[in-house]
């Protein structure tokens, strides 16, 4: 995961920030989703406050963000895949950051689980700690930059 982050930001440090966004944008958009309409639990013996529909919202959202990045924003020069595959293959490559990114984040709520601790650390009093702000994105980073490889060549 740390040198998928470093090979990222040697690409373009707007790689990297797209990387973190995909992450960041299904976390928020899981949690709101979730509390919202959220009704049957994802895993409530990791983690008992997510639920499949957060994981859906999560999907959508991120699915939205990566095309309105990727098409959007021509000037920051990320590939913009074309045809009917490409754009598809582009599709799926969001909905497997996604997944991997929930279950990223599951992992790290079973650790503290098994543990039998509420926090895996003390530096984020109420964030859960600087592992809980992490697990996804060192899910999803390699995920992300195969990714990234794959459409850039």
């Amino acid at each position: 995961a740390g040198l998928a982050l470093v090979h990222l930001r040697a690409v373009d440090p707007l790689v990297l920030l797209a990387a973190m966004a995909v992450v960041w944008v299904a976390d928020i958009a899981a949690y709101f989703v979730g509390r919202a309409i959220g009704r049957r639990k994802l895993a409530p013996g990791i983690s008992p406050g997510k639920s499949w529909e957060g994981a859906l919202g999560a999907v959508v959202f991120v699915v939205v963000y990566g095309f309105v990045v990727t098409y959007g924003w021509p000037q920051l020069g990320l590939p913009s895949p074309s045809g009917v595959s490409g754009v598809l293959g582009l599709a799926a490559g969001l909905v497997l950051i996604t997944a991997v990114s929930i279950v990223g984040d599951l992992f790290e709520s079973m650790l503290k689980r098994q543990r039998g601790v509420k926090d895996s650390g003390s530096l984020l009093p109420g964030h859960g700690g600087v592992l809980d702000r992490l697990d996804s994105l060192i899910a999803a980073a390699p995920v992300f930059l195969l990714g990234w490889h794959g459409l850039a060549g």
